[in-house]
């Protein structure tokens, strides 16, 4: 059996949540999110919509039980997004290196000849104060990529520092190479 599969997910006030087809939809303050559920993993709503049961076809099979623990705490995510939502934040560091968001659009000045435009998915804001970047959203995983791929412009570099890194990402540094040594 699985120990996360089988706690019940609470459902706070303003959440609802309803399976269409073969989704599980689930609306709350924040927004909307849409999850396509595996055909061996079975969802019991409350009647009262306070909470989910996630179950399995099979409990005895490997792969259903893990299946029992991820779509678990896929589901619980996508709770806490539409209630309080997600947040990465991105910290720029370097000479000259800026970022500036406008609408669903963040322009990066990042060391290279241009400044770099990063389209924001539908569904993600950024917010940008000083030197850091704020990705906003309901979607996890969401949110995760794009701080992923905004990272991914300008790796931060180990003898520096320079780069875009995330804010709690700590980072070693290299010793750059020790000037000609001249005997006398």
């Amino acid at each position: 059996m699985s120990r996360i599969g089988k706690m019940p997910i609470k459902l706070l006030a303003g959440v609802e949540a309803k399976m269409q087809d073969n989704f599980l939809i689930i609306k709350g303050a924040k927004g909307e999110i849409k999850c396509q559920i595996h055909p061996d993993v079975q969802l019991d709503i409350d009647a009262g919509n306070s909470e989910i049961r996630v179950s399995v076809k099979d409990a005895e099979n490997k792969k259903d039980r893990a299946l029992w623990g991820l779509f678990r705490s896929i589901i619980a995510n996508m709770v806490i997004g539409v209630t309080s939502g997600f947040e990465k934040k991105l910290e720029i560091n370097g000479i000259g290196y800026k970022a500036a968001a406008s609408g669903s659009k963040l322009v990066l000045n990042v060391g290279y000849s241009h400044p770099v435009e990063f389209i924001l998915p539908v569904g993600i804001n950024a917010k940008v104060e000083a030197n850091v970047i704020t990705i906003m959203g309901v979607d996890k995983q969401l949110v995760g990529e794009v701080a992923a791929n905004i990272r991914k412009i300008r790796k931060p570099e180990p003898y520096l520092g320079k780069g875009i890194k995330y804010l709690d990402e700590v980072l070693r540094h290299k010793v750059g190479k020790s000037g000609a040594k001249t005997s006398s």
